[in-house]
């Protein structure tokens, strides 16, 4: 899991990209602009994506005269480092982790439960 020291801030348009990249694999400026759905121009998402390339959310492949941008991290990766980032904030970080389990439903708690027996088993 990639964890930032700050955790990475994703604006609007931000979000909508990587929501695009996460749901339909690498794609190319135009392939991304086809998927949102308030037709933003190509500079505007060619500067989404060097922001994202900035904030380490994307990776750029060129080949000849083709640029592509992947994902450099999944979806539950970045939402497991956004909130590993409010952790690290905490100042009663077991509070807020017996708080945030209290407010999980049922079956959440039982997804928790058996991946911390199974870790338990690895070891």
């Amino acid at each position: 899991m990639i964890e930032a020291e700050e955790p990475i801030r994703l604006g609007a348009l931000e979000a909508q990209v990587m929501d695009v990249l996460w749901d339909e694999g690498p794609s190319t400026i135009r392939d991304i602009i086809s998927h949102i759905a308030s037709n933003p121009a190509y500079t505007t998402i060619a500067t989404v994506l060097s922001n994202l390339d900035r904030k380490g959310m994307v990776t750029i492949s060129r080949f000849r005269r083709c640029t592509t941008y992947s994902v450099a991290m999944t979806r539950a990766e970045y939402e497991a480092s956004q909130m590993a980032c409010v952790l690290r904030g905490s100042r009663d970080r077991a509070s807020s982790i017996l708080q945030f389990v209290e407010s999980i439903s049922e079956t959440d708690r039982d997804l928790l439960r058996n991946f911390l027996k199974t870790k338990g088993a690895q070891r």
